[in-house]
């Protein structure tokens, strides 16, 4: 087996999710995060349009996205079915994060390239970048709880209506090493040779 091919295969099989809680708030260089928006920029694109876009919180920056997450899940919650452990959660889900990372999709100019292609490239470029953490030992979450996918979400980041949220990464540094993986169907019942 090639070597470089057995170094990729090592780091998408150990590719792992470590929830923000058990982040341990040791803070990511910059340079790294970059590093890793760099990966991310090479991801596949029909017709060169790079939909991916990515707004980085870092510092105290992560916190007042927390909050304004938090608030933004408040104000647009009907009183009955507002919990005040999801506010809390969501509050507080940066804590021991170092860098939070809003992914979305740009929906570029060119209408003949279907909106799920775009959508596709840019997970493409999530997980070139979750990829890259994993190299780096960084730990990551992509989350898409709370208002992720809401429309206040889109005006808070003062997005297009065409543009799509993808997810929420919270990057950071775990103590404790990732789980095992596991995958629960078998590979033959996932592929038909024709």
């Amino acid at each position: 087996m090639n070597a470089s091919f057995s170094q990729i295969s090592q780091i998408i099989q150990n590719r792992r999710t470590t929830k923000p809680g058990k982040m341990n708030g040791q803070r990511i260089p910059d340079e790294q995060i970059k590093q890793l928006l760099e990966l991310a920029d090479w991801a596949p694109t029909h017709g060169h349009t790079e939909p991916w876009r990515f707004k980085v919180y870092s510092g105290d920056k992560v916190q007042d996205f927390c909050l304004a997450h938090a608030e933004l899940y408040k104000k647009h919650t009907e009183e009955e079915n507002f919990l005040q452990q999801r506010y809390d959660k969501l509050l507080h889900m940066g804590d021991q994060a170092s860098h939070v990372i809003v992914a979305y999709m740009q929906r570029g100019d060119l209408p003949k390239i279907p909106a799920l292609e775009e959508i596709a490239a840019t997970s493409c470029a999530i997980q070139n970048l979750l990829l890259g953490a994993t190299a780096l030992g960084i730990a990551s979450y992509w989350g898409s709880g709370g208002m992720a996918y809401q429309p206040p979400m889109k005006e808070m980041l003062h997005l297009r209506d065409e543009d799509i949220v993808l997810g929420i990464l919270y990057l950071g540094y775990a103590d404790e090493p990732a789980a095992e993986g596991k995958r629960t169907v078998p590979l033959d019942e996932k592929v038909e040779w024709m």
